[in-house]
């Protein structure tokens, strides 16, 4: 019978051939050192230079490498998504490939999340070695994360974080969702959620992979993250409760015109000259439009798929 290794770390990659044999071996000395067992997968997110080769190599020197290569590139959602699904490990921790995250935190969070029962730990780049045009953009992102989530952690974007096993078999990533896997697991009912101060190193090979689209991307899969969590099961709950407002609205105003003409209109004015009827028709035309709109989400949401399929080119 296979052993379970104690920790399994996810690697998702693009274009890093320079980096792997290093970030590998930093690794490996680390957790000998602790004489923890491991295994590490490598998930090659379509990359376009010699990276694939290089784990190749790895694995063939050491069999607790593992690695999964994607026909192109879907992105880094996926590629955790992915080796989510292959990962053993009674804990998991997922770190970046360009040795910005450094393997000497592996220990302590493993121990974190062991020893001190967290369900997700999440690493705090608390002094970055990035451009001001990604770090003030992150610290707003950060803001209205925590604003949003109720999760109270300085680092949602941090690619160093430790998690029960259980916890990466029970969400689903795609899109950008990368950025909120502490809020996803908190939605999915694991709300022990820590943090930790982690070394933050400057890139030693290569040019950052991510472009301006994210700027756009992180607040839209924010708002996503934060629906599907709270009216991802019960979509009727958040159009079905602004459908009634806002018919309510308008039946009042519909109300408070038909009262008036009969009543007290003594010069003859036409309802549809009145701007309240207007705002009444708009107002429960929209509440019944959202109505039809919660009700179409129940039934997609009750009979779509519930996993996004990404296409494995090798695996080893």
């Amino acid at each position: 019978m296979e052993q379970q290794p104690e920790i399994s770390i996810v690697v998702p990659l693009f274009n890093e051939a320079e980096s792997l044999p290093e970030l590998h071996d930093w690794i490996v000395r680390v957790l000998n050192e602790r004489q923890l067992s491991y295994e590490i997968v490598f998930v090659d997110d379509g990359s376009k230079d010699e990276s694939w080769d290089v784990i190749e190599s790895l694995q063939a020197k050491d069999s607790n490498v593992r690695g999964i290569k994607f026909q192109r590139n879907y992105g880094k959602s996926a590629a955790l998504q992915k080796g989510f699904e292959a990962v053993k490990g009674r804990v998991v921790v997922t770190m970046d490939a360009d040795l910005q995250d450094s393997p000497e935190e592996l220990p302590e969070l493993y121990r974190m999340v062991v020893e001190d029962d967290f369900d997700v730990v999440s690493g705090w780049k608390k002094k970055r070695y990035d451009p001001i045009t990604k770090t003030i953009p992150t610290k707003l992102y950060n803001w209205a994360a925590r604003r949003l989530t109720g999760i109270y952690l300085h680092d949602f974007n941090c690619g160093l974080k430790a998690y029960k096993r259980v916890v990466v078999k029970s969400i689903e990533l795609y899109g950008d969702m990368h950025r909120y896997i502490p809020a996803l697991a908190k939605y999915a009912g694991f709300s022990n959620i820590g943090e930790k101060v982690v070394i933050h190193q400057s890139r030693k090979y290569g040019t950052t992979k991510f472009g301006l689209n994210r700027f756009l991307n992180g607040p839209l899969d924010l708002m996503s993250v934060v629906f599907m969590g709270k009216f991802g099961k019960k979509p009727m709950h958040f159009f079905g409760a602004i459908g009634t407002l806002l018919f309510i609205i308008g039946f009042g105003f519909a109300f408070y015109l038909g009262i008036s003409k009969l009543f007290f209109d003594t010069h003859g004015r036409l309802i549809a000259s009145r701007t309240e009827f207007y705002i009444s028709l708009a107002a429960m035309i929209m509440g019944v439009q959202f109505f039809l709109a919660g009700f179409l989400a129940e039934m997609v949401g009750r009979n779509s798929s519930t996993r996004n399929v990404y296409l494995v080119e090798k695996e080893i």
